[in-house]
């Protein structure tokens, strides 16, 4: 981590004293921030250091990996265009309490993010401006990028087929060696 990065997480550090050490894993350097103190340093680091870019803001369900009360994690990735350093604000959220502060107002690039969070895992974002779905059609039950989500079947409507469930599917044998090409 370089000199600039570790004097702007001290500065964020003295301002919110329960925030633990950033760790640095493959060259990113991530910081856990508990949910209710998310908006405060987000907003710090927007506004006193490097970080003007929200570059991601991803999620994960982290079943059978974390224990209940750390299912979800919701990843912000903050990016400057004026300086190297990248830096992962990480929130874990518990089971039955998916809920986590919107960034929109302090990156107004969150909205459409937040959306496509809400719609794929089910988290709710505290005062975000229009949380609905997105890419999912409204009628849609549950949130398909959960663990717990049945994989089901798919009808491919080109073709008019139907694609089983993973665990109905044949098991294919042998292959040519050739991707695409079954023997």
């Amino acid at each position: 981590m370089d000199e600039r990065l570790r004097e702007v997480l001290d500065g964020v550090r003295e301002r919110v004293p329960e925030l633990g050490e950033p760790t640095e894993a493959f060259g990113e350097v991530s910081l856990e921030v508990a949910r209710e103190h998310l908006i405060e340093v987000a907003a710090f680091l927007r506004d006193e250091a490097p970080f003007e870019l929200l570059a991601d803001w991803s999620a994960a369900d982290m079943l059978d990996v974390e224990p209940p009360e750390r299912r979800f994690l919701v990843a912000a990735h903050l990016a400057s265009p004026g300086h190297p350093a990248r830096l992962r604000l990480r929130v874990h959220l518990p089971e039955g309490d998916e809920r986590c502060p919107s960034l929109v107002q302090v990156w107004p690039a969150a909205n459409f993010q937040e959306r496509e969070i809400y719609d794929f895992f089910g988290i709710t974002f505290d005062g975000h401006p229009d949380l609905r779905r997105i890419f999912m059609p409204d009628e849609w039950e549950g949130f398909p990028q959960r663990k717990d989500y049945p994989l089901g079947g798919t009808n491919v409507a080109y073709h008019g087929a139907f694609i089983p469930p993973p665990d109905l599917r044949q098991k294919i044998a042998h292959t040519s060696g050739y991707p695409g090409k079954h023997a």
